[in-house]
């Protein structure tokens, strides 16, 4: 009896050090990152690469490792939750970035324009706040009219399934303007619908 006792304690023992080793162990893997024990998570995409590690440069070509790195060129800039991190029209106002206007002077100004285009959509998504000013702030209209947007109400069949394909603001958003992603939907559809109250007999 006293050596089966012995025999059971011992095992008792065993289990109480692996226990611990194992504890232990995912203590110190939560200390660097708390998804490395977890082997079916993806680790997180790097952001902003270098541009030899981009997938768009050639990493071989003399002028690559010339160019000023992303996360450097970033640092100072107002950050964002999406795209490329960076809110490129709250760093134009906050004075962090100068862009040039036209090509060959240096002195011209862009003409804003401050006017908001509302377009209702259907179901219980809010309704898309079309904000000319932080468009012309970047843009001239030629850029967008009448080629992409033909100016005239009711002229322009727009779709997410049209955007998403790169048409009309999918000609920009997702390649040079932040991304049409879960994290941006609200940027766009900012206008909560209007509730009609229905009149008592």
């Amino acid at each position: 009896m006293k050596s089966l006792h012995r025999k059971y304690s011992g095992h008792k023992l065993s289990v109480v050090i692996l226990a611990t080793i194992l504890i232990l162990s995912m203590q110190m893997s939560y200390a660097g990152d708390p998804n490395t024990f977890n082997r079916l998570l993806k680790k997180k995409a790097e952001i902003n690469l270098p541009q030899s590690r981009d997938g768009i440069h050639d990493p071989e070509a003399e002028g690559t490792n010339a160019l000023q790195p992303p996360k450097e060129a970033f640092a100072n800039l107002v950050k964002s939750k999406a795209g490329n991190y960076v809110d490129w029209v709250k760093s134009l106002r906050e004075g962090k970035i100068h862009p040039r206007y036209d090509r060959l002077d240096p002195k011209a100004k862009p003409i804003i324009m401050d006017l908001n285009i509302v377009r209702e959509v259907k179901g219980s998504m809010p309704d898309v706040v079309y904000p000319h000013a932080q468009h012309t702030e970047w843009l001239d209209c030629s850029n967008c009219h009448p080629a992409i947007f033909i100016p005239q109400k009711g002229a322009n069949q727009i779709s997410m399934a049209s955007i998403l394909l790169g048409q009309k603001c999918g000609v920009c958003h997702g390649k040079v303007a932040f991304p049409i992603t879960a994290k941006t939907c609200r940027i766009c559809h900012s206008k909560p619908k209007s509730r009609k109250v229905k009149n008592k007999k």
